[in-house]
């Protein structure tokens, strides 16, 4: 990866599709890999991209947050990067653009059901995780955590 070549950009949740299936949902043909919300105004969807491709994705939607419920809140969703390219703090910088464009838009919190697999990684860009929130996805059947972030 050139590292001039990488770049992030508010995208179709469309062109974000292949990536979420290949690392959300192990490459499965079927798995579904849309939110009822892709096309909400509101929603915010960043793509991480390398030489024309979709490395990074993620999405942001407007949703009472399960923490604090008076807060102005986006549920973050279908946070992947593409296996080739983990590791290299390509999400970290996803998610530093997309904290920016909503603070923007007045939010005060960012709350997510996250991997139990990934919470090393969102710890690590500032995240708490919500003690006794431990769960299984419906989609997926993993272990998952609510997980949040406060944008000051």
């Amino acid at each position: 990866m050139n590292s001039k070549s990488f770049h992030i950009a508010q995208v179709m949740p469309e062109e974000l599709h292949a990536l979420r299936r290949g690392v959300l949902r192990g490459g499965d043909d079927d798995a579904r890999v849309d939110d009822a919300r892709d096309h909400d105004a509101a929603a915010l969807h960043l793509a991480g991209i390398d030489e024309g491709v979709v490395v990074v994705s993620s999405s942001f939607y407007p949703s009472t947050s399960p923490v604090t419920a008076n807060a102005s809140s986006y549920q973050l969703r279908y946070l992947a990067t593409a296996f080739t390219h983990q590791r290299r703090g390509l999400a970290a910088r996803v998610m530093v653009v997309a904290e920016a464009l909503l603070r923007e838009r007045g939010c005060e919190e960012i709350w997510a059901n996250g991997r139990d697999t990934a919470l090393d990684f969102y710890r690590a860009t500032g995240w708490t995780c919500v003690a006794g929130s431990e769960h299984l996805s419906p989609e997926t059947q993993l272990p998952h955590t609510v997980i949040f972030r406060p944008l000051p």
